[in-house]
């Protein structure tokens, strides 16, 4: 199928309107899971009740290198949702109740608030759908974003780690974390 502005081939995704030609589209599969190793981070913290955790203990918890929580624990502390406590017996713990935490504060500190839904930078503004797509998505892409926030702004570690200690229970596990 042809665009009708551009004779743009659906399946090649090129445009050779009026001379411009668009150059293939590739798909790139980027996951960043720096925002569900916080709130694992965050929920074991608070199962802790108050006793620091050490990064290995977090990272064998979460099956990471420890370098990568200590990292992610100082964008935390940055955030002022982690704390350290040095010396022998030391670890993070909790800065503040869990119950104050909320998963939109956990994706605003770890640098998740990029948009959800990127859109495509360099349109070919020959094409009618080229130079109108953006504006035309913008607004549903902004509701999605808005959507995704007001959600996460509606859970906290604290009912988070309820839930894991619940699900834990019903398996028939008592353990602290594997």
């Amino acid at each position: 199928m042809r665009c009708a502005g551009c004779q743009a081939l659906d399946a090649a995704l090129m445009c050779d309107y009026a001379g411009y030609t668009l150059p293939p589209v590739k798909r790139l599969i980027l996951v960043n899971t720096r925002f569900a190793v916080a709130v694992h981070v965050l929920t074991l913290l608070e199962q802790s009740r108050g006793e620091p955790v050490t990064s290995e203990y977090l990272a064998g918890s979460v099956n990471t290198n420890p370098s990568l929580i200590r990292r992610l624990l100082s964008q935390l502390a940055r955030a002022r949702l982690t704390t350290s406590q040095m010396g022998s017996g030391g670890g993070a713990l909790l800065a503040k109740p869990a119950n104050t935490i909320t998963l939109l504060d956990v994706y605003r500190a770890v640098g998740e608030d990029a948009d959800v839904i990127p859109m495509h930078s360099a349109p070919n503004p020959h094409c009618v759908v080229g130079r109108n797509i953006q504006a035309v998505l913008e607004t549903r892409f902004d509701a999605a974003e808005r959507a995704l926030q007001q959600e996460l702004a509606r859970t906290t570690i604290a009912e988070l780690t309820g839930d894991v200690t619940r699900r834990d229970r019903r398996r028939g596990s008592g353990s602290r974390a594997s």
